[in-house]
């Protein structure tokens, strides 16, 4: 494991990992977005894009009018106004129910759909302006790809299928061969090399299906629902191995899925989409304590909100000085600082790293994040 790390980090300079995604601060992330959507809408239907045009010129730029307007056309909006960047390092995650919008969003973002009009930005550059050539070279070399289908081919082994990316661009036998066993020894399937997908099971089929699209060592990584199909128990061993992952190699992930609490658990900030359109983008904490409407507040109901919240999150200013003795680092989850009010009234003191106090938690401001209700 170690070997193959090493010469998957020989290729790609990275930075601390991190124990958890979840607890870490968006503040640390480069503030140049690796990726960027800009008023992206695909539409379905003749002359779409005549269509859209028109729709917002009837509408003045109001997009509930223009959606309304497109259908009173006969035209299908799938994907209306979305906006978001994905910072380097960050585990962005787009959610929705069945038809939201959100598979069709990140099939634009690789152009395996072609939208309707907005931008797509890498590193600053319209990925939409691209021609052909230059648009299949951005996939082989800076795009990784795994989908909720394996796609893996039934006649190769799992050396081969991890391999054939690289034998795409052109890498002779043995470089290619040297990588991809690198990256299979990555995600842990060393000694199945030469074994056969149906050799396999789901979870390892979805191992090989991961290991082949870092192969390439993409900068970008787009998951489109990739454990959905996945017993529970492998779901989340998976999402562990995802994590794993993640912390050494620190790709920028665009992450697909219908599960609130798998997309908590993995994201740094998750989008909700709703009819095509995003509704609300935050870290969980945000969409938990400050959902924007009821359709984000019924997601986030049922919510472990003990392991979500943070003092962080719900910390208020100390209105005087504050001794630091028995504080709370400002990572501390609610359940434990719940835990820390049994036989106590006074706030607890929130500290940082230097061990000042940056602001307190009182009982009460703990219990309104610990219900969904309270304080509404």
């Amino acid at each position: 494991m170690a070997r193959a790390a090493a010469g998957i980090l020989d290729r790609q300079p990275l930075r601390s990992p991190a124990s958890d995604p979840r607890r870490r601060s968006l503040a640390t992330m480069s503030s140049e977005p690796r990726l960027s959507c800009r008023k992206l809408w695909k539409v379905y239907g003749t002359d779409a894009a005549v269509g859209l045009r028109a729709a917002e010129g009837s509408a003045a730029g109001d997009v509930i009018a223009t959606i309304a307007s497109l259908r009173d056309r006969g035209c299908v909006p799938a994907a209306c106004d979305v906006s978001f960047d994905v910072r380097p390092g960050e585990i962005f995650v787009i959610m929705g129910l069945s038809g939201s919008g959100k598979s069709t969003v990140i099939r634009c973002l690789s152009r395996l759909v072609e939208p309707t009009a907005g931008e797509i930005l890498i590193d600053g550059q319209d990925i939409l302006a691209l021609s052909d050539s230059a648009l299949i070279d951005l996939r082989r070399h800076r795009m990784g790809m795994v989908f909720q289908n394996f796609g893996l081919m039934p006649h190769m082994t799992v050396l081969e299928n991890v391999a054939y990316p690289l034998r795409v661009q052109g890498l002779a036998r043995m470089e290619r061969t040297g990588r991809a066993m690198e990256t299979i020894e990555l995600v842990g399937l060393r000694g199945r090399e030469a074994s056969y997908p149906r050799e396999l099971s789901g979870g390892m089929q979805q191992r090989v299906g991961i290991a082949r699209s870092l192969a390439v060592n993409p900068e970008i990584w787009f998951l489109d629902e990739p454990f959905s199909a996945l017993d529970p128990l492998i779901r989340r061993q998976m999402q562990d191995e995802f994590l794993r992952l993640q912390s050494v190699l620190k790709k920028s992930i665009v992450f697909i899925t219908h599960d609130f609490l798998e997309a908590i658990r993995l994201a740094d900030r998750v989008a909700i989409m709703r009819d095509g359109c995003i509704v609300q983008i935050g870290t969980a904490a945000q969409l938990v304590l400050e959902p924007a409407d009821s359709y984000v507040a019924e997601f986030t109901r049922e919510v472990p909100r003990g392991k979500i919240v943070t003092a962080r999150d719900i910390l208020e200013p100390a209105g005087g000085p504050i001794d630091p003795e028995g504080g709370v680092g400002e990572g501390e989850t609610l359940e434990v600082l719940l835990q820390l009010f049994a036989g106590r009234r006074q706030p607890i003191p929130v500290v940082s790293e230097s061990g000042a106090v940056i602001g307190q938690v009182s009982l009460d401001r703990a219990l309104s994040a610990l219900s969904p209700d309270r304080g509404r």
